[in-house]
C-alpha cells in the first residue's frame, strides 16, 4: 500500500520548488490534495498534471499572509474530501535583504508575517480537522539559517524561520496528546526559485555548494522525500523536532 493512502493533504506553496515536488510525490502516494500559492496559473498546471496521473487534487490560490486563505484551505480539504490528516505548511520568503540596519519595518514585518504569522493562522485552522480525525502531522519548512548557522544579510529571515521551530515545539507538547506531531523540516541550498535569488553567479553556486559536505544543493525531490517521511506512518515516533536535511552544511567546516 501506498504510504499516503486515503489520507488528506494540504500544501502550501506548492506553485514550484519543493511545495510542487511535495504536492506530487504525495499524490503518488496515494494522498488527495489541497494546494495553495499566489499564482493560480501554476496551480493550475499542477492540477492537470496530477489528475492526468489520476490523482484528487483541489486548488486556493491566495496569499499565506491571509487568514482567509488558511480557513478556506480547511474548508475545501473538509468540503471535497472530508477532512485532513497531513499538513505541509511550505510558503516562504526571503523578505527584504541587506545591512540589518538599512533594512525597512516594513521589510521585516512582511518576512515575519510571511514566514512565522502564516505558520500560526495555518496550525489554527488545520488543527481543529485533525483533532476530529483523531490525530494528524503538521509539517513546517524552516531552515538551518538562525539555528545551526548565521549568515550576513538575512536577518528577518532567520528570525521567522527560527521562530517556526520555538512554534512547532510548542504545537508538539500541546497536541501530542491529542495524536498530532509536529516537526520542522530544515532544507539546506536546494534547486528552486528562492535559491536563485542567493546564487545568481557561477562564483556564488560554487561558494553554496561548497557549504556542504556534499559539495552541491539539493534538487527539491530529494527535500520532498523528506516530508513524505514526516507525513506518513514511518515517522510515528517523531515529533517536535529541526529536522536537518541539508546536506551537511550544519556540520562542514571544509
Amino acid at each position: 500500500m501506498a504510504a499516503l493512502t486515503n489520507k488528506v493533504a494540504i500544501v502550501t506553496g506548492a506553485s514550484s520548488g519543493i511545495g510542487r515536488a511535495a504536492a506530487k510525490l504525495f499524490a503518488v502516494e496515494g494522498a488527495r490534495l489541497v494546494v495553495a500559492a499566489r499564482r493560480r496559473p501554476e496551480l493550475e498546471s499542477l492540477a492537470a498534471e496530477i489528475t492526468k496521473s489520476g490523482g484528487k487534487i483541489s486548488i486556493c490560490a491566495g496569499d499565506v499572509r491571509d487568514e482567509a486563505l488558511h480557513e478556506q484551505l480547511a474548508q475545501t480539504a473538509l468540503r471535497d474530501f472530508g477532512g485532513l490528516d497531513i499538513a505541509f505548511n511550505n510558503a516562504g520568503t526571503l523578505g527584504e535583504m541587506g545591512p540589518t540596519p538599512q533594512v525597512s519595518l516594513a521589510g521585516w514585518n512582511d518576512a515575519l508575517e510571511t514566514n512565522l504569522t502564516s505558520a500560526f493562522l495555518a496550525a489554527k485552522h488545520q488543527i481543529p480537522l485533525m483533532l476530529d480525525r483523531g490525530g494528524g502531522s503538521l509539517i513546517f519548512t524552516s531552515t538551518f539559517v538562525g539555528h545551526t548557522a548565521g549568515l550576513p544579510g538575512v536577518a528577518a529571515y532567520a528570525a521567522g524561520k527560527a521562530g517556526l521551530i520555538g512554534l512547532v515545539q510548542a504545537l508538539a507538547a500541546e497536541f501530542g496528546p491529542k495524536g498530532i506531531r509536529v516537526n520542522a523540516l530544515l532544507p539546506g541550498g536546494t534547486e528552486t526559485p528562492m535559491a536563485q535569488a542567493m546564487i545568481s553567479t557561477p562564483e556564488d553556486r560554487k561558494f553554496v555548494e561548497n557549504m556542504h559536505a556534499l559539495k552541491r544543493i539539493a534538487e527539491p525531490e530529494e527535500i520532498a522525500q523528506s516530508t513524505l517521511y514526516l507525513a506518513s506512518d514511518m515517522s510515528s515516533f517523531t515529533t517536535g523536532t529541526a529536522m536537518l536535511v541539508d546536506g551537511g552544511v550544519s556540520i562542514n567546516r571544509t
